[in-house]
């Protein structure tokens, strides 16, 4: 499990730093199974979760909703018959921040439950 999952997300504002080109690789290594994403130039995580069908998925769904309700820190969910996917980005940066890592790595660890 990655250290991410013991942070917590900080408030975010438009002048906050994006996650630098030196520190990309290292925090992507912390969560493997996520991809890097460009989509309208803005550099976001994406990751597809597969389940056996569409409740299943929706239940998921569900668990990462209340997650990000608490961190304050709200993704892209696109749910379908037998998957989610799931997409962190931070809106007010344009861009990738520690919070879209962190709140990868607590998707990641809700799905290990």
């Amino acid at each position: 499990m990655s250290e991410l999952t013991t942070m917590k997300c900080e408030a975010c504002r438009a002048d906050a730093p994006r996650v630098s080109d030196d520190e990309l690789p290292v925090l992507m290594r912390q969560i493997p199974d996520w991809t890097p994403v460009v989509r309208d130039g803005i550099l976001q995580l994406e990751r597809q979760y597969k389940f056996k069908n569409f409740k299943a998925a929706w239940a998921f769904h569900s668990k990462v909703a209340e997650m990000a309700e608490e961190e304050g820190h709200h993704p892209a969910l696109l749910l379908e018959w037998g998957k989610l996917t799931v997409t962190w980005w931070s809106h007010s940066i344009k861009g990738l921040h520690k919070n879209d890592f962190i709140c990868a790595a607590k998707t990641d660890a809700l799905m290990a439950e």
